[in-house]
């Protein structure tokens, strides 16, 4: 690990993390709190998937639709108006709505083809995010005199590595340059988490294997056609499933770092307390 001790963690004269796990455990307030300090630089991978990799895709998506209404089509023909995405750190659902959902386009689903695709797009770029952390976290420092560093990872990562291979080039280079800390849930976290996704259900990225094989038990247990299938019951469906699947490989990631739960997480007030946090755990 980058730190190898408490001492070694209080004494360093420039601090680097990356923090990882389920979406909704504290990862953004952990990032907010530090940046808000005035001495961390928050590089958020989503907002870098978003605005750098994606932002194309996202702004054609949404001309595609503007293009259907006539009145619209003749003014974005004549460069009278201009669309494109507000993305902030606070608002990355441009990213979410160009992901979209498979089933029935009555119900404002999208071809699973076409979803596919648009997985893998996201894939690709979340894995280029990830590896501009280093170029980051030097930017940080050398750009805008930042001491510390953090890289707030969306909830996917943990589908593009192999944390069992001491060998993954992805986890080689980001342990390198950062210290690692998963936060953890418990199976209260888990149930919430589900519950809240129910009524408010929303993308995400999915491994493709796991995708697959999701799609088709949903079909066979629903004996329906891609058509038919309802596009917020699909991903209700998969959410559960997909943060079973994600556990233990985040389990995996954990020996690349330290690990912290989320309640220590949401008590978490000052950088100070973050400090002494990654200590304890150190």
């Amino acid at each position: 690990m980058l730190y190898s001790n408490a001492s070694e963690w209080r004494a360093a004269r420039r601090k680097s993390v990356l923090v990882y796990g389920m979406s909704g455990l504290g990862k953004t307030h952990m990032s907010n709190l530090l940046r808000a300090s005035g001495s961390w630089f928050h590089y958020s991978i989503d907002y870098r998937i978003g605005t750098r990799y994606m932002g194309e895709f996202i702004a054609d998506n949404a001309k595609a639709e503007a293009m259907k209404v006539p009145f619209l089509r003749d003014l974005l023909m004549s460069d009278s108006i201009y669309i494109g995405s507000n993305i902030t750190f606070d608002n990355l659902s441009p990213v979410a709505t160009y992901l979209g959902k498979p089933g029935d386009p009555d119900k404002g689903g999208l071809p699973m083809a076409e979803y596919a695709r648009r997985q893998e797009q996201f894939r690709q770029a979340e894995i280029s995010a990830l590896r501009d952390t280093s170029r980051f976290a030097a930017r940080a420092e050398a750009l805008y005199g930042y001491p510390n560093f953090i890289c707030d990872t969306g909830g996917s990562i943990c589908e593009w590595v192999e944390a069992h291979d001491d060998q993954d080039a992805l986890l080689k280079e980001l342990s390198s340059d950062c210290l690692m800390i998963w936060i953890r849930g418990d199976e209260a976290h888990t149930q919430e988490l589900i519950r809240r996704f129910d009524r408010a259900p929303k993308p995400m990225a999915y491994q493709p294997a796991f995708l697959a094989q999701v799609w088709q038990e949903y079909l066979r247990e629903n004996n329906c056609s891609e058509r038919d299938v309802d596009p917020d019951d699909f991903i209700r469906f998969t959410y559960a499933r997909a943060l079973a699947h994600r556990q233990p490989r985040y389990e995996a990631m954990s020996h690349w770092g330290i690990t912290v739960t989320a309640d220590q997480v949401a008590a978490l007030r000052t950088p100070e307390d973050f400090d002494d946090l990654v200590a304890a755990c150190l």
